[in-house]
């Protein structure tokens, strides 16, 4: 059996023993332990895995993860996302759609300190959708707009997946960071003009609420808004000038941001040990995740389809702009049924040379579109993360009602990846500075 045959028969036995239950990690570890073990040896095969799991977990670049996820969950603990959406409401809550347009405005002023899309539906979910039902919002809106919105998390620094993705691709993760904030804010901008056109077209979906006062307004800018400025500007900001590592930048970010509700009040003892436990959970997953994906990676290099696949991409009279929305369509069908850090992890060794290496794209750029399109997944049936999440939140809403309204929200993402594809300078400028 040719390599590449094995290839194909290890991508097949690695979706089966996905499809029975099996988590993703050690989905990957097995389907690479038994490819390493068939196209060299069981020995080769158990050193090779034995080194790979070593140095993954003692790898000082991959404790930048656990550093900016402790700084996410204190971000859920403090309940800083309260301030943030009520700082939002004061400002837009009194327009038609208005609590839903805060929200997306919460989600991503969230997002820059959580980084993470799940934080963001239950912080910003507990606190928007029992406001959305006092106002007799549509069910549907008030949930997919959560769920939508704390997507912007995965885009505006400081991100997990970025982060992933830098050490995966081996790319900046300040230049990355640096690259996520256009668009995140294009995105956020995208969401808020789908729910003004809704809210145009059938004006029972969300109606109007109350304008604050100018005295309300800036109290609101007093919770919150100041926690987030002061994180991000000392720990994003002194990692963008070259003053910390990654690493270091996750670390000045949690102990500010500790500090801060620590004086604040916001946070004590138990919710302290709650961010701790929450940190230690999540990385231990991410480091899973990566160990089989390396181990997967190594044995898919093996295979040679990685570069089998760009030859036969050169080869064919395609442009390379047909190629990409190719490898995005595949991105969005797997997107369904797989997580996105996952997806991603699985997916670098296969699409990262040939869009970057065959067809030249520009690798900071492809990890913001493909940010784009694994986060779609995180909304879309059956296995949308998100959606399931806002269930939890708000569990008498029925999924379908939930999957039914996010498909606005979709289209708003395929307008963003569109835009970035023609113009894709708004994710390249502010890295290029970097240079």
């Amino acid at each position: 059996m040719s390599p590449a045959i094995t290839g194909i028969a290890g991508i097949i036995v690695f979706l089966v023993v996905v499809f029975s239950g099996v988590p993703i990690s050690f989905a990957m570890l097995f389907t690479g332990f038994w490819g390493l073990c068939f196209l060299r040896s069981p020995a080769a095969a158990f050193d090779i895995v034995a080194k790979d799991l070593f140095s993954n977990f003692s790898s000082y670049s991959l404790t930048v993860i656990p550093m900016f996820v402790f700084m996410g969950f204190i971000a859920f603990h403090s309940g800083i996302g309260r301030s943030l959406f009520n700082l939002s409401h004061k400002f837009v809550g009194h327009f038609r759609g208005g609590l839903a347009i805060a929200s997306e405005a919460a989600c991503a002023l969230f997002g820059a300190v959580s980084g993470s899309s799940t934080a963001g539906v239950a912080t910003i979910g507990t606190i928007a959708i029992p406001e959305m039902r006092k106002y007799n919002y549509d069910s549907s809106m008030a949930t997919a707009s959560i769920a939508a919105g704390a997507s912007l998390g995965s885009l505006i620094p400081p991100s997990v997946l970025f982060i992933v993705y830098g050490i995966a691709t081996e790319q900046s993760i300040g230049k990355l960071f640096l690259a996520g904030i256009l668009p995140g804010i294009l995105l956020m901008l995208l969401y808020m003009l789908t729910i003004v056109v809704l809210c145009k077209y059938n004006p029972s979906l969300a109606p109007a609420g109350q304008k604050a006062t100018r005295s309300e307004k800036i109290e609101a800018f007093r919770g919150g808004l100041i926690e987030v400025f002061l994180v991000f500007i000392i720990s994003l900001g002194g990692l963008f000038l070259g003053w910390f590592t990654p690493t270091e930048a996750g670390a000045v970010g949690a102990v500010c941001l500790m500090v801060i509700t620590l004086l604040e009040k916001k946070m004590d003892w138990n919710k302290t040990m709650l961010a701790l436990l929450d940190s230690t959970k999540l990385s231990a997953m991410i480091f899973l995740l990566i160990a089989g994906a390396t181990i997967f990676g190594r044995f898919f290099a093996l295979t040679r389809i990685p570069f089998d696949l760009g030859m036969w991409v050169t080869g064919m009279n395609i442009s390379s702009f047909a190629v990409l929305m190719v490898v995005l369509l595949i991105y969005l069908i797997l997107g369904c049924f797989i997580d996105a850090l996952a997806l991603m992890l699985l997916t670098i060794p296969i699409f990262y040379p040939l869009v970057v290496t065959t067809l030249g794209y520009d690798p900071i750029w492809f990890g913001v579109i493909m940010l784009l399109v694994v986060n779609m997944g995180v909304i879309t049936p059956p296995i949308g993360l998100n959606v399931f999440v806002v269930k939890g939140v708000a569990p008498d809403v029925p999924l379908e009602t939930i999957f039914r309204g996010v498909w606005p929200f979709l289209i708003a993402i395929i307008v963003c990846i569109l835009i970035l594809i023609i113009f894709p300078q708004i994710a390249t400028v502010l890295p290029d500075m970097l240079m």
